[in-house]
Parts: C-alpha cells; structure tokens; sequence
C-alpha cells in the first residue's frame, strides 16, 4: 500500500499502477498508530535502507559545477531583467529566504496574471528525477527556461529578447567569458539555463535527519522517531524515500479514492497518453514544513491535514488525528539549514542587480 503527505501532490509507488479498488470492498478504518509510544520508541535499522543522506551538491552530467557560472547563476536567479515587465525574477515565486517557496496557492506573474499550479521550492530539486508537476522538464537547467518564456510567468517574447537584454549589462558580459570560456558567444541563453542550473545544484539544506542516518542516534527526539515509524507503519517510504524522500516517481493523485478536483489531469496533458491521466511528480519531503500550501493546486493549508488528505484519496482510510500529528512531528525533522552565504544577494555586483522599477507616470 502506499501513502503519504506531500508537498503539493499525490504519491508514488509505480508509473501505472493496478485499477483502483472498489470502494465498496473498503472499510475505511481509522489507522491504528503500529508505532511504539513516543517515550520508548526505537528506530528498525532496516527501515533506514530506503533513505539516504543529502549530497553535498546534486551534480548534473551536462553541466559541470564552477565557482563562475554559480556566480553567474546566483546574479541570473534574482534579475527581474529576465522579465518583460521587469519585475518578476526567479526568487519572485521562488524565494530563497522563504524555504523556495512563496507560500500561495499558485503564483503571480507578469501582468499579475496566475498560474493555476502550486510553485513548489527549489531547494533540493535539482536532484529529482524530473522538473516541474508533470515532469516536462528533464532537468533544472531546462525547468530555468520555461518560466522565462512563459507569458503568464515572465513573459520574455523569445530567446533572442533575452540575450539583448543580458548583453545590456557590461558586468553579465564578462560574467558568461569567465563561466563559459569556450564558447564564441558566451551570453546565449543556453548558457544562462546552464548557469541558473549550476547555482541550484548547490541549493541543499541538510538537517537533523541526515546527521541520524549518519550515525547520530540523539538527533532525534523520541516523538520523532514515534512519528517516522507511524510513517513508516502508514506505507509512506512506498512513494517517499531516497535522500530526497520523494521526487523520484510520478503517482496518480486519488488513486484509491477520486481525487475532489480533477480539472488539472497532470502528466496526461504533457503526454496524452490516457493511464497518465491525474499522474503528478512524487514531491519530496525535505523542508515540507516550510512550504505550505500543499498539493499541485495549493489546496491544502496545513500539514496535519495534508498527511489526512493522503490517506484517505491515496490508501482509501481515514487517518487519525493523533497519528497525523505524529507523522508530520517526524517531517518536521526534514526541516534543514538554508545556505545563507550561497544565496545572499550582497554577493551579486550593483551593476547586475535588478533595475528599481519606475514608479508609474501620475495622470
């Protein structure tokens, strides 16, 4: 069986899984805590294997890591230059200060247009198995291409706007020479893909549970090993495990019970192939905390009610309050430590900062 919270969607145990169960078949029971009470709970080692630790950096095969294109990145993440209007930047619906989220329900773009998705954080992603709620992007340095272009996000009218842009500013210039040496044109939009890439790969937030899986058994307290093993007894690692514990699957959301809202059907309307119909990436956990409000469409407020919400569309039972509670006491343990130096924008040179917007003209 499978379960589980999420950051935004549904789960993951395999691509097309088996036909629903009839509902009628179902009893629906109250999940029963399997765990150990709080003060005596233990850890099962074995359960550990289906974790991993954080990387140091989430290397990509294409794009090799330097100081000079995270450099460049950084400086990229935060231009409202990539913007038609000028003032909507990466950090606009990603923020880096705010766990890489910006906590509504779906995001405003260029023109104070909405999406209708949920901007998931940015922290940790680049190690999953594919970018964006439907996986339309391979990588992040492909996923740093799409919101540019977008019109309803950033609204840039092709690549080539991009670059003039870009070649506006004398410092970005030198900053493509230094972090794309061989290349003839450096200031390509490929090239600034590639740097906004490099500068999330190095965006990982290790935390209490990385220095338990390391070895540390008092990095947790004992409600919070009580809270992973009522995870654990739930199905949970099923869908979400790994170092990311999840983002490496896609799950159909309501697979056990239809999901409420099915106007958004997922990976179906990237692939149209019809088993993909209400299939969305596993999100992953880490920081899950922080990222409120959950599921694709930003539905759900709260993190106990996410964990309930996951029970009963995704194993067909209600989960109690308490075991709720218990789970998401262990989730909070994935909450890690922002990389304050990499993402401090004093390291960006004035000459690359975004412009101030103009105040608009008085009638």
């Amino acid at each position: 069986m499978l379960a589980l919270v999420v950051t935004a969607s549904g789960l993951a145990c395999e691509k097309k899984p088996d036909p629903a169960p009839n509902p009628k078949e179902m009893a629906a029971p109250v999940v029963a805590s399997a765990a150990p009470a709080a003060e005596t709970a233990n850890i099962d080692p074995t359960t550990l294997l289906a974790f991993r630790a954080l990387p140091a950096v989430m290397e990509g095969k294409d794009n090799a890591i330097t100081d000079e294109k995270v450099n460049l990145g950084r400086a990229l993440y935060y231009d409202t230059r990539l913007s038609a209007g000028k003032d909507v930047s990466c950090n606009t619906c990603h923020l880096l200060g705010k766990f890489g989220v910006d906590g509504t329900k779906v995001s405003t773009g260029h023109k104070k247009q909405t999406g209708k998705r949920n901007s998931p954080t940015v922290y940790n992603a680049a190690g999953h198995l594919m970018q964006f709620w439907d996986g339309r992007a391979k990588d992040v340095e492909e996923q740093a291409k799409g919101p540019v272009l977008n019109p309803v996000e950033m609204g840039m009218p092709d690549d080539k706007a991009v670059v003039a842009e870009l070649s506006k500013v004398k410092w970005y210039g030198e900053a493509f020479k230094k972090a794309f040496p061989d290349d003839k044109a450096p200031v390509s939009f490929d090239n600034m893909a590639k740097a906004i890439g490099a500068f999330e790969r190095k965006l990982v937030t290790p935390s209490r549970w990385d220095k338990y899986l390391a070895g540390d058994k008092e990095a947790l307290t004992a409600p919070e090993k009580a809270g992973f093993n009522a995870f654990t007894a739930a199905g949970c690692p099923t869908c979400h495990a790994g170092a990311y514990v999840g983002g490496a699957m896609y799950q159909k959301l309501g697979l056990a019970k239809p999901w409420p809202d099915e106007k958004d059907l997922g990976r179906f309307e990237v692939t149209k192939d019809g088993a993909e119909k209400m299939f969305f990436k596993v999100p992953g956990l880490r920081n899950v905390e922080k990222t409120a409000p959950y599921f694709h469409d930003g539905s759900v407020a709260t993190l106990d009610e996410a964990i309930k919400r996951m029970g009963r569309y995704e194993l067909g039972r209600e989960i109690a309050d308490a075991d709720a509670t218990s789970i998401a006491t262990w989730l909070k343990v994935l909450t890690g430590d922002v990389p304050a130096d990499l993402i401090a924008e004093s390291k960006i040179p004035a000459e690359a900062r975004s412009p101030t917007p103009k105040a608009p003209a008085k009638p």
